[in-house]
């Protein structure tokens, strides 16, 4: 009589044994499971979106300094309202052209810009020594070019030699008008490469030393780790890093101070 009791509790061994082994494998499927969707959601999070929609934006916001544009042709306002949105603080807008004339849309990027929201906006000077008007003349026109418009300092562009004079003390002389010109009408800088001033006003020559210093280093870098002294500055203002770029759709050259 006891010999079916034994089978009995046998066959409940083994019915237990493998519902056991069954809870096993989906408790295990279960922790796997879980793992993996943790894990995608860690790849697809905002984290890894931020990295992709915003990542210029961040990178600028985690290095210390402030960063501005400077622009050679019409910004709306729209436009300058993404740029501001973008982190760029300053803008510095061209209002005299290599070819002798002021830039027709000086006044109205000054204005956009102001409308925008963005403080700080200044023009520059690309002078034409071998046209027919003097420096004071030219920095005459941009000045009436732009009457009425709030707009901060003025920089003289000194770059490229082919459009510049015969010799260094005739490049001096036409730069010191200019200069003496500009700084009676506002705060006055120079945007100028050690390369750039050597050849045309001479490596030694340090006119414009007494004035803030925009020099340009297409590096990628924003800091003024690289900077090394010339013309008489031993310190700069603004680093022009990048060059022929563009945000929010604009042709833009990147600054940072």
């Amino acid at each position: 009589p006891a010999q079916p009791t034994y089978k009995a509790l046998a066959e409940m061994l083994r019915v237990t044994s493998l519902a056991i082994a069954v809870a096993c494998c989906l408790l295990l499927l279960s922790v796997c499971g879980a793992t993996r969707m943790t894990e995608f959601h860690k790849s697809a999070g905002p984290a890894g979106l931020n990295k992709t929609a915003d990542g210029d934006a961040r990178a600028r916001a985690s290095r210390a300094g402030t960063y501005g544009i400077d622009i050679s042709s019409y910004v709306s306002e729209s436009d300058f309202e993404c740029l501001k949105s973008e982190g760029y603080e300053f803008v510095i807008v061209r209002g005299y052209r290599s070819i002798g004339s002021p830039d027709p849309n000086a006044a109205d990027n000054v204005k956009n810009a102001r409308a925008a929201g963005i403080q700080y906006v200044d023009v520059y000077l690309f002078p034409c020594p071998k046209c027919s008007k003097s420096a004071s003349s030219q920095v005459t026109e941009m000045v009436n070019a732009l009457s009425g418009v709030n707009y901060g300092q003025i920089w003289l562009d000194i770059e490229g030699s082919q459009y510049w004079l015969g010799s260094y003390s005739e490049n001096q002389k036409f730069f010191e008008e200019m200069l003496s010109a500009a700084s009676s009408k506002k705060t006055t800088g120079v945007y100028a490469s050690e390369s750039q001033w050597s050849d045309i006003m001479g490596s030694s020559y340090t006119g414009g030393s007494s004035h803030q210093l925009w020099y340009p280093h297409y590096d990628g870098n924003p800091s003024f780790s690289d900077f090394v002294p010339f013309g008489g500055w031993s310190s700069p203002a603004i680093k022009q890093f990048k060059g022929d770029d563009t945000a929010c759709g604009v042709d833009v050259d990147l600054n940072w101070y």
